[in-house]
């Protein structure tokens, strides 16, 4: 190993940063990782440990989304920079979300700056592709979500403003760093956290009875572990400097009832409590999401869409999250990490 760290990870207490973290760490990596404050650092341990990846290559700075102090000793010497980190809350003021995600990938791209970093993979979302109407909803790299959309979410419109915001800022001030865009669609998959985050919490609650039925929408699945190696991937391909991917499993989007039904179909009695019916609702529209690029220029090979699903209700079970998780269970956006 080098006697330094030499890769940042932010946001490292996450349901995809703890997957990403153990990767590098397996490969032999040492990682430096943010999180909000030292009590955190046993729990991103535990997390990496589980998925079988050495932890004596990690080590940890104190940084936060809002602001200034920190970030600048987190990159030190640091030459590969993936910004994970992004608020994930639920509130009735987009600011709140908006303003920290915003900021947040601009302080990092700031301070990657500052330290002559290499390059950034900025974790984005399908949220920042595709929650503008279309009149065929088939989505690709080049579609953006309009923050001027009426009616947009908190979420997706974070997503989309902080990606503008950080490519505007390398077009303008970015100097020789390189920047790469991972949108990943609704990630699904077996977890490393100690508790259900964003889409597990969906997943709890079909499982255990208490969302007696699946909201009407239509969506891609991704595996957190094909999301985390479409990040490397993006560090490691020169050739995708300036480049943003779409990144989701093959085949058809899905609908939550899809979901159900899978769980269903797969699990036997483990998904007796699974609702087999939607919210009043017009029938969600055709989406076609594509993943093409991604498959192209940085190898990227999804699992099938029905094995995540599958995996994700059995690591819950295994991990037993259900029982106090899924009384806590509330809808979860399919966009977010």
């Amino acid at each position: 190993m080098n006697s330094a760290p030499t890769i940042l990870v932010t946001g490292g207490t996450g349901y995809l940063a703890t997957r990403l973290l153990a990767d590098l760490l397996g490969s032999g990596a040492e990682v430096r990782t943010t999180v909000r404050g030292p009590d955190r650092a046993d729990e991103v341990r535990a997390a990496v440990r589980r998925a079988g990846s050495d932890d004596s290559g990690l080590s940890f700075a104190a940084a936060s989304l809002t602001e200034d102090d920190g970030w600048d000793a987190a990159l030190a010497g640091i030459e590969d920079v993936y910004h994970v980190a992004s608020p994930m809350i639920q509130t009735a003021d987009p600011a709140e979300v908006v303003v920290p995600a915003r900021d947040g990938s601009l302080r990092v791209l700031r301070a990657a700056r500052s330290a002559g970093a290499r390059r950034v993979v900025l974790t984005s979302s399908f949220a920042a592709v595709g929650y503008s109407p279309k009149p065929v909803r088939d989505y690709d790299e080049t579609d953006w979500t309009d923050p001027e959309t009426p009616g947009l979410p908190a979420y997706p419109l974070s997503k989309a403003v902080a990606e503008r915001a950080a490519w505007d800022f390398i077009e303008r001030d970015g100097g020789d760093l390189e920047l790469v865009v991972v949108n990943p669609t609704w990630i699904a998959g077996p977890t490393l956290t100690a508790s259900a985050r964003s889409s597990l919490q969906l997943f709890a609650g079909m499982l255990d009875g208490t969302m007696p039925a699946v909201p009407r929408q239509r969506f891609g699945i991704a595996d957190v572990r094909d999301v985390a190696a479409a990040h490397v991937a993006a560090m490691t391909t020169p050739a995708a400097a300036g480049r943003r991917y779409l990144v989701l499993a093959d085949g058809p989007t899905m609908t939550f009832l899809d979901v159900a039904n899978v769980l269903r179909d797969r699990l036997g009695d483990v998904a007796r409590r699974v609702p087999t019916a939607e919210l009043p609702g017009d029938e969600p529209a055709p989406l076609v999401i594509h993943n093409e690029r991604a498959k192209a220029e940085l190898g990227f090979r999804p699992r099938p869409a029905v094995e995540t699903i599958v995996q994700t209700a059995e690591s819950l079970r295994e991990r037993g999250m259900l029982a106090d998780v899924g009384k806590r269970a509330e809808v979860a956006d399919p966009t977010r990490e």
